[in-house]
């Protein structure tokens, strides 16, 4: 599984300094990023060279416990399922406690599809980028 991990910023909570629930997806969005990074692809150089972009289909989040300002979250990507044209994601957000025990703040569900870059209509996974992914987990 990979983990990103996220500083809450003052600009990330409400005003009780709580971070505000729309926020958890852009947390989300980032380890995704930089799972993907990590497998060796930039989201940019995907559709440039291979004109493939993704884009949340559907997304949903269970809040356990909140998260406030100045915590170190750490955020978790992990593909559950793979298809033909979409990537199923399960992502988890934890609050970083003492050395390396966290406990679990939020857990999401996200499905993510592939597009062609210029159309945005489906289009199969490319068949190198498939490997590689699958090979990361």
């Amino acid at each position: 599984m990979f983990t990103w991990p996220v500083r809450v910023y003052y600009e990330d909570t409400d005003s009780g300094g709580v971070v505000y629930y729309a926020n958890y997806f852009k947390f989300m969005e980032r380890a995704r990023s930089e799972w993907l990074r990590a497998v060796g692809y930039e989201q940019d150089v995907l559709a440039r060279q291979q004109g493939v972009i993704f884009a949340v289909r559907s997304a949903a989040i269970d809040f356990l416990k909140p998260a406030r300002f100045n915590e170190l979250l750490h955020i978790s990507a992990a593909v559950t399922h793979m298809g033909r044209v979409s990537l199923s994601f399960k992502q988890q957000v934890s609050r970083m406690i003492k050395g390396d025990d966290s406990e679990l703040l939020a857990v999401g569900q996200i499905l993510v599809v592939c597009l062609e870059a210029r159309t945005f209509k489906l289009k199969l996974i490319p068949s190198n980028l498939k490997k590689d992914l699958q090979s990361a987990g």
